[in-house]
């Protein structure tokens, strides 16, 4: 079973990477395989089955000295098939007053539910649309789909972490081949674990964007979430508003339970609502059983239900069997 308070600091880079397979004193592995067999019912709509190799994932972790670095290489089913790609790659310099400074490609720093699988206590994401695709504006933790390159420094002193970083836009690959560019975006977020068990987040990510027909968006995103332990429970939450040019856009929230019977059964429990548009709201209502086969296999077994209304209103029901080999 994922350690809970553990699994949220080490997401939001509070401490080190929980399990590694170390090669030497400065070099070790870590990584993940992930398949699923899921099945999903839209009503009149036809239904969908399918049956993958999700995401398969090797981490090399480098440390010497005061400059440590990470290396993620990914693979995993888009619209053209298989595709192997370096995720994530970046390095940090740490100084010894709590200042330390990071370049390269990395996510996000907000979003409640992380990068990867192992990390995540269900099988989808909480914000997805009526085809079942996840929505990037919302799933800010997702580094596959919310990939930046540049600089980010932070400061870490007691109980409160503070961190600023300037990138480029997210996945800015379409635009650097259309050869537009846009400005930097700057993200601010501070991390607060001052109260045993409790790991408190809030932060803004602004995108400044530009069409290339001299029409441009400022777009700032807010988020605040929490996670919070009581023995063998744990509670998180999060909000998120979007607004563009200054004016209210669309907002989300999720809150989530997870439950360990034993050491190797839990259960997890969430629920979301979010927006899309004026006349376009989703609600889903997530049920997550989780077995621990071995310390380094685990299975989750998910059951879902999104409800869309506004203009256009709908069901989908879905269901999915999932197992993640971690190592």
């Amino acid at each position: 079973m994922k350690t809970k308070l553990l699994a949220v600091m080490a997401t939001l880079g509070m401490v080190a990477s929980a399990s590694a397979v170390k090669i030497n004193n400065n070099l070790s592995i870590n990584g993940f395989i992930d398949a699923s067999y899921s099945n999903t019912d839209r009503g009149a709509a036809v239904d969908t089955s399918d049956l993958d190799i999700d995401e398969v994932e090797l981490n090399f972790l480098v440390n010497a000295g005061n400059v440590s670095g990470e290396l993620h290489i990914d693979s995993g089913e888009t619209a053209a098939g298989a595709d192997l790609d370096i995720e994530q790659v970046h390095f940090t310099y740490g100084f010894d007053n709590g200042v330390s400074v990071q370049v390269g490609q990395f996510g996000y720093q907000g979003g409640l539910e992380r990068e990867d699988p192992a990390g995540l206590y269900t099988f989808s994401r909480a914000y997805t649309n009526q085809l079942g695709v996840n929505l990037d504006q919302y799933n800010l933790g997702d580094v596959d789909n919310n990939l930046v390159e540049g600089l980010r420094v932070s400061y870490q002193s007691g109980d409160f972490t503070i961190a600023l970083g300037l990138h480029n836009e997210a996945l800015d690959r379409a635009d650097e081949s259309t050869g537009i560019e846009d400005d930097l975006d700057y993200e601010l977020g501070v991390t607060y674990s001052g109260v045993d068990n409790l790991v408190l987040y809030a932060g803004i990510f602004s995108e400044r964007t530009d069409d290339g027909a001299g029409a441009a968006a400022d777009i700032d995103t807010y988020t605040i979430n929490a996670a919070y332990t009581m023995d063998k429970l744990l509670i998180a939450g999060e909000y998120i508003n979007r607004e563009t040019d200054g004016a209210d856009d669309n907002s989300a929230y999720s809150i989530l339970a997870d439950y360990d019977v034993n050491d190797k059964l839990g259960f997890a429990v969430r629920y979301s609502e979010y927006e899309v548009s004026a006349t376009n709201e989703f609600d889903k209502i997530t049920f997550a059983p989780n077995y621990a086969i071995t310390e380094s296999l685990g299975a989750i077994i998910e059951f879902s239900s999104t409800e869309q209304s506004g203009a256009v209103s709908s069901e989908i029901d879905s269901m999915a069997i999932e197992l993640t080999y971690t190592f």
